[in-house]
């Protein structure tokens, strides 16, 4: 049986910040480890719109890198939720980026966050 490629044992988690103004700024996580379900039930763990709280599950914020790119923040345009986008095997070029994490762990945090995210935990939140 012939090894698969190191970048196939490699996931990209893409996710966005997305301001209530409609302006977006993305990222990407490298995880190690692949898995075919890893996408489903990252989905069927979000809120509304596939929508998180990175504080919540280790996931980098993306509001400090947001307002300098938009040079403004924390507005009344910001909340406590990122948007994930999908995750994906890497692929050779994505061996660049630092390893953020394990995808399986990941999962569990998602898992575990189901049905109740913390908004309190983002600094963008305004209860």
């Amino acid at each position: 049986m012939k090894p698969s490629p190191l970048h196939q044992r490699f996931s990209v988690f893409e996710y966005q910040y997305r301001d209530a103004g409609n302006w977006k700024t993305a990222g990407t996580l490298l995880l190690t480890g692949a898995s075919d379900d890893a996408d489903t039930t990252i989905r069927n763990s979000l809120e509304w719109a596939d929508q998180f709280v990175a504080e919540q599950v280790g996931v980098p914020s993306l509001c400090p890198k947001h307002f300098e790119s938009t040079g403004d923040g924390p507005s009344d345009l910001d909340h406590a939720y990122h948007e994930f986008v999908r995750l994906r095997t890497a692929t050779p070029a994505d061996l660049s980026l630092p390893p953020a994490g394990d995808l399986p762990d990941l999962v569990k945090r998602f898992r575990a966050a189901a049905n109740r995210w913390d908004v309190t935990l983002s600094p963008n939140c305004d209860l």
